[in-house]
């Protein structure tokens, strides 16, 4: 009775499956079903392929190995020969991915989502992947497809700023599967689609995505503030509240200071020499702990109609206007 190949009982997720045996007969019966390929692997390469119907193997079907055991020292016409058989699935399958990445602005990224493929060409395929990667089983397939796609998305979502990959996703999602498809076909696989499942970022980038999504904050402004709040920190690291700044120095904050926009005056403050609270210069006492500030500069004069301290030699108010006698 011939020997038998036949590939029983393919799982729906079975995509690749190796016959248990390498001792291959001539005239050997090899049965291809619907959605399958058959392919003849030896020393690391791939040699003839079938697809689907039932094959008596010879030397006429096979051409590509018999050329290989001709070569061959001891080959026969009827000695049994050895060989890997390898039987792919050509249906279409659905993976998952998931993996780590950054953007242009190295904000991290989790991201998740599925991707569908299926094997376009078993003879590349069984080369690269198969042969190639040790990966003769399912798993394997399926381990090596998702880091190789892993891969490339981190690559490509390197190229993309924070809010491109947030408001734009869709698209993003496209453009990322049409730079896929070139570095699967090298690897005999067809890509059908692929679609960002998930997409997170760390707390501050939620917040810088946040303010830049609203349209209420322009990307600059956000950084802007984002170097304010570092600077206020270093400044409470460096003496506590300012004090290194000095006391009675004037603050101008003029990181606040919209690009292309003319400032708003910002008003004097000076540092309370008691608990080095910020708080404005026409202030007696110090709002924060009650501490006396210290007195105007010699030489002031209060002006007679808004009451405020001003230099001796003005001739008008820089308060109210009032004319002032000499």
């Amino acid at each position: 009775m011939p020997q038998v190949i036949e590939w029983l009982n393919a799982g729906p997720d079975d995509i690749v499956w190796r016959y248990p045996s390498e001792d291959i007969t001539w005239g050997a019966q090899l049965i291809v079903q619907e959605y399958q390929m058959a392919v003849f692997f030896r020393d690391g390469k791939a040699y003839d392929v079938f697809n689907a119907g039932r094959h008596t193997l010879t030397t006429l079907n096979l051409p590509l190995l018999t050329s290989l055991l001709t070569r061959l020292a001891g080959f026969g016409g009827n000695k049994p020969f050895k060989a890997s058989v390898i039987f792919i699935s050509s249906k279409v399958f659905a993976g998952k991915w998931g993996t780590r990445a950054q953007t242009t602005e190295l904000a991290p990224l989790q991201v998740f989502g599925q991707f569908w493929f299926k094997i376009e060409d078993a003879s590349l395929f069984v080369n690269e992947v198969v042969g190639g990667q040790n990966a003769y089983t399912t798993d394997e397939v399926n381990t090596y497809l998702r880091g190789f796609l892993n891969e490339k998305i981190i690559d490509e979502l390197s190229h993309y700023d924070l809010v491109t990959v947030f408001t734009r996703l869709d698209e993003t999602s496209v453009i990322v599967k049409n730079s896929l498809i070139d570095y699967f076909k090298r690897v005999g696989i067809e890509i059908t689609d692929l679609r960002f499942g998930g997409i997170d970022t760390t707390p501050e980038y939620r917040e810088r995505l946040f303010w830049l999504k609203t349209g209420k904050t322009a990307p600059d402004e956000v950084l802007r503030m984002e170097t304010l709040k570092s600077a206020a920190d270093s400044l409470g690291k460096s003496g506590g509240g300012g004090a290194a700044l000095g006391t009675g120095m004037v603050l101008i904050p003029q990181i606040m200071t919209p690009t292309g926009a003319q400032a708003a005056p910002a008003a004097a403050l000076v540092i309370c020499p008691k608990c080095s609270a910020r708080v404005p210069a026409t202030s007696k006492f110090c709002p924060e702990c009650g501490a006396a500030l210290a007195p105007p500069a010699a030489g002031a004069i209060n002006c007679p109609k808004c009451g405020k301290s001003i230099p001796a030699n003005s001739k008008f108010c820089p308060e109210c206007g009032q004319s002032i006698s000499s």
